[in-house]
């Protein structure tokens, strides 16, 4: 699904990577926290360029919210920070993306609304299968993650903490707080309440909902002052009106998305807190002490789904951690290159953060 939030994280920027191979992992019986084993789960991912004679040429980019496998290509290609003549880069798509195991594709007992709501660290877990059962990776160079990629990067380097050598986070934190919580209920909640929902059972899309869904997200996706600055002009036809670019978000953002696979992703994302790994018993800030490699943290500095104050609060936990925030008016995406500077920014110090850890060995 390509949402705007997808083309505006890369309207910067042209592609230059070549177009990944695609793969499908499955899993069986796969035990979810919430105590749900689903009887095959499948994972989508792609993968560019090739595994060297050693295998320890490998970099995984976890893909962010309703993302596919090719939501990092602001960030590949030859003279980017990530070249895949050099490197293998693997590219994961969360559960309820709609091609992983989603309430969208899998059959009952667990199809619709009755699909276990899969946290961080089941997608972690079932990608660290992936990387070792079926890619006979060992270990990584880096992860790299941009927003619900963020949360997962993170989450590695908790739960696999010596798997990866190095920790990339852009617009994302290791836990979901208070004012996201709500903001998440609300986009749920909204969508809920378009009588065609019918519980999750609806047998045509909840348009009206969905799309009432797409306007909260919107409120929240840039700054204040990106709306003051109009810079919603880069997004849309020349010479639309303010009306008329929020007619078209509306109507685009999650334009083909399945109701059910919207709201999983959310609880996903609601859900998050790496203190929630054992043994840490639900104590952050612990986990976040627990890691061990070193983390480029880059929090947009106008993001309004994960603030830079949440980042530089959990910033002083984390032993060898730089904290560098993204100077842009994009809010959420800037995280992903949207905005004219931020992927060169990116490319830039993410490029020097990994340096010589990032070339071939």
């Amino acid at each position: 699904m390509k949402t705007l939030t997808a083309l505006a994280c890369t309207a910067a920027i042209s592609t230059a990577a070549a177009a990944p191979v695609q793969h499908e992992f499955i899993l069986h019986d796969f035990a979810t926290e919430s105590g749900a084993v689903l009887p095959q789960a499948h994972v989508t991912y792609g993968t560019y360029g090739a595994l060297n004679a050693a295998g320890d040429n490998a970099v995984l980019l976890p893909s962010h919210y309703m993302a596919d496998m090719t939501g990092y290509e602001w960030l590949i290609g030859p003279g980017r920070a990530l070249d895949p003549s050099k490197l293998f880069l693997v590219t994961s798509e969360l559960f309820g993306n709609g091609r992983s195991s989603s309430p969208s594709n899998t059959p009952a007992p667990f199809h619709g609304p009755h699909f276990p709501v899969t946290t961080i660290r089941d997608n972690v877990d079932a990608v660290h299968r992936l990387l070792t059962e079926q890619l006979h990776v060992r270990h990584l160079r880096a992860v790299v993650g941009f927003s619900m990629g963020a949360q997962q990067a993170l989450q590695w380097a908790v739960s696999y903490p010596d798997f990866m050598d190095r920790i990339v986070a852009t617009s994302g934190t290791a836990r979901t707080y208070g004012h996201g919580i709500v903001r998440l209920d609300g986009q749920i909640a909204t969508l809920m309440l378009d009588p065609a929902f019918q519980g999750g059972d609806y047998t045509a899309e909840p348009v009206a909902g969905i799309e009432a869904t797409a306007l909260v997200w919107l409120g929240w996706l840039y700054s204040q002052e990106w709306w003051r600055r109009e810079l919603w002009r880069a997004d849309v036809a020349q010479g639309a009106t303010l009306q008329q670019a929020i007619d078209k978000y509306k109507t685009e953002f999650f334009k083909g998305a399945d109701a059910n696979n919207l709201i999983l992703q959310m609880r996903t994302w609601r859900a998050h807190d790496v203190g929630g790994t054992r043994p840490f018993g639900g104590d952050t800030q612990a986990a976040l002490r627990s890691i061990k490699v070193p983390v480029l943290y880059m929090p947009s500095a106008t993001d309004l789904y994960f603030p830079v104050e949440d980042a530089a609060y959990e910033a002083k936990f984390i032993p060898q951690c730089t904290l560098l925030p993204i100077p842009s008016l994009w809010g959420h995406p800037a995280g992903a290159g949207a905005g004219p500077q931020d992927g060169a920014f990116l490319n830039t110090h993410i490029s020097a953060f990994l340096g010589e850890n990032i070339s071939p060995r």
